[in-house]
């Protein structure tokens, strides 16, 4: 059976399954175990990208320690690829793990640097967890520089290390990640899926993370996962997460979240512009005469309607959270100010800042 939506209808179910609605989590682990992972990235005009996904969500009662419990302490969630994710999803993972790397030139560096790869596990056995600083680089031979990495191949391999499921990281010093062996940081007695029964499960969540997507759709990863649905004004082929049909009967007067460009919210941009009606530019790498919203503006979500962008930065010198602008895609009504004006106070105190240049 297809299921006929109207965009309205469209729209709420990607809401909900990205927990911005009015109804709010609890908790960290809530969130992450709902939308599959919480992207970590450094740029933090306001906050960290961590910290903003999960206040967009918990609101007030967050705090970023509890995010830090949860890694370290708890072990309920983990840190792999940029992402920190919740421990049920690790033996979905695993199976693809196992069969890293397809790509014949990082097997070629692997087979390269054998020797490179038995010193660093050898070290993290006798002496882990460790920093990278703290791994001697003994490498055969070097990937170039990319721009994210140095010369150094400590990082590189700890990497490869860690995506076939060898290493693992146990906790952070500041930005820094520390090492350890996977088998004293991960789980014992997992359950043992095969690669097909893994991917079939892996798609699922993903579909419950996102609620609705494109089949087959290269951005969410869905494949055929869920059931088959068609968007009013769209010719794409959906899938549809029947959990999230199931509860488009509930109500819901919505809230407003201010969204870090780098938030799950943001990542399928074409499905943005399908759904959404929304065509996000993230102007981070923009040079600045051509910004129209700035350097890391975050999208206004209202209900289930972009109306905004929110330009506003942490002013270290003044020890406030400076508003730049709040550019309005259309005109706002005065209910829509006040409640725009409302979260952006609260995100001043959940920053325990004062806001300033508040229009």
């Amino acid at each position: 059976m297809t299921h006929h939506l109207t965009r309205d209808e469209a729209r709420r179910i990607a809401v909900r399954a990205q927990l911005l609605d009015a109804e709010r989590p609890g908790d960290v682990v809530e969130v992450a175990e709902q939308l599959g992972y919480v992207k970590i990235d450094p740029t933090a005009t306001i906050a960290p990208c961590e910290h903003t996904i999960l206040w967009s969500r918990i609101g007030w009662s967050y705090e970023a320690g509890q995010l830090q419990k949860a890694v370290e302490i708890d072990r309920l969630l983990f840190e792999f690829d940029g992402a920190f994710r919740p421990i049920s999803l690790l033996p979905l993972m695993l199976p693809a793990m196992r069969e890293w790397p397809r790509r014949e030139s990082s097997r070629q560096w692997l087979e390269a640097n054998a020797p490179f790869k038995k010193d660093v596990l050898a070290r993290l056995k006798g002496e882990g967890p460790l920093l990278a600083s703290d791994i001697p680089d003994t490498a055969q031979v070097d990937r170039a520089p990319d721009g994210w990495y140095g010369k150094n191949q400590v990082p590189h391999m700890l990497d490869f290390l860690s995506r076939q499921g060898l290493v693992a990281i146990v906790g952070r010093e500041g930005r820094h990640r520390r090492w350890d062996l996977a088998e004293r940081v991960y789980p014992k007695g997992l359950p043992s899926l095969d690669p097909d029964e893994a991917a079939r499960a892996l798609a699922e969540r993903r579909l419950q993370a996102v609620g609705i997507a494109k089949l087959k759709s290269p951005w969410s990863q869905i494949a055929e996962a869920g059931e088959p649905a068609t968007v009013e004004g769209s010719r794409w082929r959906f899938r549809v997460d029947p959990e999230a049909l199931a509860a488009l009967e509930a109500e819901d007067d919505g809230r407003v979240a201010f969204l870090n460009p780098y938030d799950p919210m943001l990542f399928d941009r074409p499905r943005l512009s399908e759904i959404f009606e929304f065509d996000y530019v993230l102007e981070q790498f923009k040079p600045k005469p051509q910004r129209i919203y700035g350097y890391f503006a975050h999208p206004i979500l209202m209900g289930d309607r972009f109306v905004g962008m929110l330009d506003a930065e942490v002013d270290k010198e003044r020890e406030a959270l400076r508003v730049n602008a709040v550019h309005e895609f259309l005109p706002f009504e005065p209910e829509e100010h006040d409640i725009v004006r409302s979260e952006i106070s609260e995100l001043g105190e959940w920053l325990g800042l004062p806001v300033i240049g508040l229009p």
